[in-house]
């Protein structure tokens, strides 16, 4: 009698190629549609699964409750606050996620919006598409210079330190906060000076953050650590919109306490603010720090070994909750 193959859902579609892989191993469900499941769907179609591999969908406690076969949840990204971990937790179910994979492409959207807030580049684009450009004038669009600058790092992870790696060839002082100071030989190699939260914000000409949405770092930045900033600094985040007052920085931006923002993640995400959507001075990403295709195929390949070791009774390369094993 051939042994049941154990049932795995894809609640979007996404590589063939990774989809090829898991199959081979178990029987795979995609649901068609690239967009995030509604929650009724979601929790019927759990229902039998052994495993889930989300992304950018909620996976709740009632959904979990439901499942009483699942046993592992396989994240395709690096944060996993999408997923109830407690629930999980008090199941034994395995739940992972994709680090280390999309540090570069992170990191390269972040000094995207650096560079795109400083020199302006979506509203000269916006400017010259709509035939408003008839001549050369010598203070029209007047940006901000980067080269010697002061860049902050809220976070000073793999992706702040991707980023400040490129400042190097800006040639700019690098401050960072963490949790934690990082050895000596990573300060070096960066030109990297770790100091308080106060510094960070008052001496920072860009302020980019890159710490993870957990309950210590949820609304960390509010306006008085934006009330810090020079009136010449911009703020960028391609971390988690809920670190962030959203309410404040729009405030900040309004009244030009600060220069500008690049944004790619929001506080009630895919909602934007209509204030942040007339601003000239913010630049906006529809939350596309991974979104290359090399990434994106790294991550999902990293999905699918999580899944098919934890299915496999093996420990995952990625276990975010290691409690589910003792």
């Amino acid at each position: 009698m051939d042994r049941q193959l154990p049932k795995i859902l894809l609640p979007r579609p996404i590589q063939q190629e990774v989809i090829d892989r898991i199959s081979r191993h178990c029987e795979v469900r995609v649901h068609p549609i690239d967009e995030p499941m509604p929650a009724d769907l979601l929790t019927e179609a759990m229902r039998d699964v052994s495993g889930v591999m989300p992304s950018g969908v909620q996976i709740t406690e009632k959904m979990i409750a439901g499942a009483p076969q699942l046993r592992v949840i396989a994240n395709i990204g690096v944060g996993y606050d999408n997923i109830d971990v407690e629930a999980c937790n008090k199941r034994h179910i395995a739940v992972t996620n994709t680090p280390r994979v999309l540090t570069e492409s992170t990191a390269d959207l972040a000094f995207a919006l650096i560079l795109a807030a400083a020199r302006r580049v979506p509203e000269g684009d916006r400017y010259v598409r709509a035939l408003q450009w008839t001549r050369w004038q010598y203070n029209f669009m007047l940006g901000a210079e980067m080269h010697g600058k002061t860049l902050g790092l809220y976070g000073f992870g793999r992706i702040g330190q991707a980023v400040a790696r490129r400042a190097r060839g800006f040639s700019m002082r690098v401050l960072y906060h963490a949790r934690h100071r990082v050895p000596d030989n990573i300060e070096k190699e960066l030109s990297a000076e770790l100091v308080d939260p106060e510094t960070l914000f008052r001496e920072s000409d860009f302020l980019s953050v890159h710490v993870p949405l957990t309950a210590e770092t949820r609304y960390a930045i509010r306006a008085p650590q934006l009330a810090l900033m020079k009136p010449s600094a911009f703020f960028i985040n391609t971390a988690r919109g809920n670190i962030v007052e959203e309410a404040a920085l729009v405030e900040a931006l309004q009244s030009r306490r600060i220069a500008g923002a690049g944004l790619d993640v929001f506080e009630h995400e895919p909602k934007v603010p209509a204030a942040l959507l007339a601003m000239n001075n913010v630049v906006l990403m529809p939350h596309v720090g991974s979104a290359t295709s090399e990434t994106r195929m790294r991550m999902a390949m990293l999905a699918a070994d999580n899944l098919l070791a934890a299915l496999d009774g093996r420990r995952p390369p990625n276990l975010v909750n290691p409690e589910v094993l003792r």
